[in-house]
């Protein structure tokens, strides 16, 4: 084979380097020898990472071939080059034993593991609160092992630290940035620093909640920090089985730990979502697991079961040794339980879908393998669903684990049974069996699991509607902003504005209509460009794990799995291990090529080796020195500008870096302790010195939560309180209690015109709380009452007829309600006491009102 010598420079061992011979050597850039012989600088391989690639033609003694050693006891190496035989790439082959060492790789790992399982364990970060600990943990690690970094990059000897100049090709940090966008699939933390960015500029310029906008901010920081580990964990060493590793653990703690909380062994607390209402459950008990919510739990157990599925579907291909098919498909019948016990009808379509296509991409011999691996744990764990739906996911514990210890061992021995039965040598008899049992195991489990659907649906579709009429209600809310959106928690903050019946819907059940209400068509654009370069990457790289991408991406649209920051650290997961698979993939590959060492010899054939250094020091400076006579002036001036102009650039990406995880790290620890602080003020009685001591804590650490402000106002005097609810508006336009709170201050002041704009204004934000629009009525009768006895009768009458409009919207909407065929989520009717408000109200608004009786108001409602 034809050999090839790559990259510039003679073999020398980077300790004989002298910080002059460096220099002089980094004027230029790379070129190509006269012959064609491409040269070789070991310094640029020694500072590359490993992707692990196992040549066995590059060890630790530094041996290139059995003929030829590298010898670390030679100062001066100067007049070899590598070749290399075959193609590929010999940059990717050398490593530097310093920067590819295990202990980064274990500690990305480890971290990396530990933010997935936190997500986890942390009902899926769905809650602001409980993502500010995870936020920390993950800026603080990553700050860290950056400055490790930062550290670690230097060298190690004093003679080999070379001063910084302009004339320099490579400083360090030009270094650290190469390392850092060396990575395979590195380009994928811009699309959630992208995100992260827009909703940085809404909170910024200006949205529906500012807190809202900064939680989603930090959410996406978050993400971009993971992606960062894990694309650097996918081009380490071993990364692949780490990333495998973590996916297993995650699964597995989902899986396992809603089976034995069903099973009373797990204390779970709202891990089962219990309801006497059949349109929601037929069981009357659904499994939400470590999410708490019985859709998102069901779509990741079904992610988990497919990528199993497919696994044990490549083991069972071949004949193997039972231990090891056992443990193919050991995970398999507890995930379809979980996945049907969920009883979300969304989940188990995402799921059949991405089954059907895991099936249509699998070659023609390796379809029936699919088929056996699913056939015995979906039909054991549909008999296990219904003998634990038939005890309302409460049974017994011993009988409980006596379901599941039965299923489990004959889910495991049904499928043992028809691997045998196929792999079998005797004709057609063996596996015409194994078909036949695959198509009865298959039709049993379908009866046995669509029969719940059948009685939800017969209870009735008022779920369907109500979600279409959430959606419906959304679209007109995004055509208002439809490129750039409203900002974070848009629906949260704005669906009782604008809902046309009563429903119930603190999330808009539909991910691509929850990113158009925030980011407009903007961050569907962004989400979508990712979501896709993944799809792709896995379809080309990972096949395996095109089925739970798949789900994450149908069922994502479906409902609100999206507003779960674990899912889309999964999605990221599932991505940074295909990148891990490809790289391994092509370290393989790349492992047939040839590396040896090949001395240059003279024309007589003795190998070509300098007398002395400072003799080739000083004919290599002649030569430079020659070189320089012929490069112009304007040549030379616009080199040096370039070289500036990528130190700055690279320099300012070091410094971005940090600013962005520093202020990731210093923004969420206050948050964090403005949760802390307000949680131990809502423990404290009400008006206590202490309880305003936290408020004020809590306050000062975050002036942008509305719960937060409302609380201090009410510790606060009336002006003072006043003050602070009109800044927190800047902040929180669109929140209905605030305007209660400052109508509620107004009334107290005698002011019943100004009283009644801020109700109308909290009335029209939230119309069908009829709890609100009580409290509306009864304030509005103390501050006409007031103004009457301050002798403003006009006023006060002029505040009565309009309260008494208010009555009058109150009542005809509550009519409707009750008139109309739709669902009442809200349990919107007229409260007991607001006829009463409004037959005072009128008679204060009368021009013949009598004098005030003391059955005039009625309490506060």
């Amino acid at each position: 084979m034809k050999n090839i010598t790559m990259d510039k420079g003679v073999v020398r061992y980077k300790r004989g380097y002298a910080a002059n011979e460096k220099m002089m050597e980094q004027l230029f850039e790379r070129s190509h020898h006269a012959n064609d012989t491409e040269y070789v600088d070991n310094r640029d391989l020694c500072n590359e990472d490993i992707r692990g690639i196992r040549d066995s033609a590059y060890n630790r003694q530094d041996t290139y071939n059995k003929d030829v050693t590298y010898k670390k006891d030679e100062p001066y190496q100067l007049n070899g080059v590598i070749q290399t035989e075959g193609s590929g790439y010999f940059s990717q082959s050398l490593r530097c034993k310093r920067y590819s060492g295990s202990g980064w790789t274990v500690g990305l790992g480890i971290l990396s593991i530990v933010l997935l399982l936190a997500g986890c364990l942390s009902r899926g970060l769905y809650y602001s609160a409980d993502l500010y600990p995870v936020i920390l943990i993950a800026a603080g690690s990553t700050l860290i092992m950056f400055l490790l970094f930062l550290v670690g990059i230097r060298p190690q000897k004093t003679s080999e630290r070379i001063p910084m100049s302009l004339v320099q090709d490579r400083g360090r940090l030009e270094r650290i940035v190469e390392k850092i966008f060396r990575f395979p699939g590195m380009w994928r933390v811009l699309w959630p620093l992208g995100m992260m960015t827009c909703f940085g500029l809404h909170a910024w310029a200006g949205s529906v909640s500012k807190q809202g906008s900064m939680d989603e901010m930090l959410r996406w920081s978050l993400l971009a920090m993971f992606t960062l580990l894990t694309a650097i964990l996918a081009a380490r060493t071993n990364g692949a089985r780490w990333l495998a590793c973590g996916w297993q653990m995650a699964g597995g703690l989902l899986v396992l730990s809603g089976i034995l909380a069903v099973c009373g062994i797990l204390p779970l607390p709202f891990g089962v979502m219990r309801t006497a209402d059949p349109e929601i459950s037929s069981a009357g008990a659904r499994l939400g697991g470590l999410l708490q919510y019985p859709n998102a739990y069901g779509a990741v157990v079904g992610m988990y079961a497919l990528e199993r599925l497919t696994a044990a579907a490549r083991v069972l291909a071949r004949p193997v040794p039972a231990r090891r098919l056992i443990a193919a498909v050991l995970p398999l019948m507890p995930a379809q339980t979980a996945l049907l016990l969920s009883e979300s009808r969304g989940a188990w379509l995402a799921t059949g879908c991405a089954a059907v296509a895991a099936f249509a991409l699998q070659r023609r011999g390796a379809r029936l393998p699919l088929l056996l691996a699913t056939a015995a744990p979906l039909a054991c764990a549909a008999w296990l669903y219904r003998q634990l739906a038939a005890a309302q996911l409460a049974p017994a514990p011993v009988p409980g684990l006596l379901a599941l210890a039965g299923a489990w061992a004959a889910a495991l021995l049904g499928t043992l049974l028809l691997c045998r039965l196929w792999h079998s040598g005797a004709a057609k008899a063996p596996r015409t069996a194994a078909l036949t049992a695959i198509v009865l195991a298959g039709a049993a489990a379908a009866l046995m699991a669509v029969a719940s659907t059948a009685e939800r649906l017969a209870a009735g579709v008022g779920t369907g509607v109500s979600r279409l009429q959430m959606w419906r209600d959304a679209l007109q809310l995004w055509t208002e902003v439809a490129w750039l959106g409203h900002g974070g928690d848009t629906w949260r903050n704005m669906f009782r504005a604008i809902q046309s019946s009563p429903y119930v819907g603190g999330e808009v059940h539909n991910g691509l209509l929850d990113l158009a209400l925030d980011r407009g068509m903007i961050g569907i654009l962004l989400v979508a460009g990712w979501f896709l370069l993944t799809l792709r990457s896995i379809f080309h790289f990972a096949p395996q794990l095109f089925p739970s991408v798949l789900v994450f991406g149908l069922h994502g649209a479906m409902d609100f799995d999206w507003s779960f920051t674990v899912f889309w650290m999964l999605f990221i997961w599932l991505g940074a291990w295909a990148t891990a698979l490809k790289t391994e993939t092509e370290g393989v590959q790349r492992s047939g090529v040839t590396v040896k060492y090949t001395p240059i010899r003279s024309k007589s054939g003795s190998k070509l080796r300098s007398k002395s250094r400072s003799r080739f020091l000083f004919l290599r400076s002649l030569s430079i020195h020659t070189r320089l006579l012929y490069v112009p002036m304007w040549r030379s001036f616009f080199h040096i500008l370039q070289r500036v102009t990528a130190r700055l650039i690279r320099v300012s990406t070091v410094m971005i870096i940090l600013f962005w995880i520093g202020g990731t790290f210093w923004l969420t620890f206050r948050y964090a302790i403005a949760e802390v602080q307000y949680r131990q003020a809502m423990s404290e009685p009400d008006g206590t010195p202490a309880q305003k001591v936290h408020l004020m804590a809590a306050f000062q650490s975050n002036p942008n939560r509305p719960d937060i402000v409302i609380s201090l106002a009410r510790s606060l005097p009336g002006r003072e309180a006043e003050s602070l609810l009109l800044n927190s508006l800047s902040h929180s336009p669109m929140h209905p209690q605030i305007y209660i709170e400052l109508g509620r201050l107004a009334a107290k002041f005698g002011e019943g015109q100004q009283a009644g704009e801020y109700f109308e204004q909290a009335i029209a934000l939230n119309r069908y709380d009829g709890i609100g629009q009580s409290t509306a009525l009864y304030w509005m009768e103390q501050a006409a009452r007031r103004e009457w006895k301050a002798g403003y009768r006009d006023r006060a009458q002029q505040t009565a007829a309009a309260g008494v409009q208010m009555y009058e919207r109150y009542q005809l909407l509550a009519e409707e309600v009750e008139a109309g065929n739709v669902r009442n989520d809200r349990r919107f009717v007229l409260e007991e006491h607001a006829p009463g408000y409004g037959e005072n109200l009128r008679r204060l608004a009368s021009a013949f009102s009598p004098p005030f009786t003391q059955e005039l108001t009625k309490r506060s409602p």
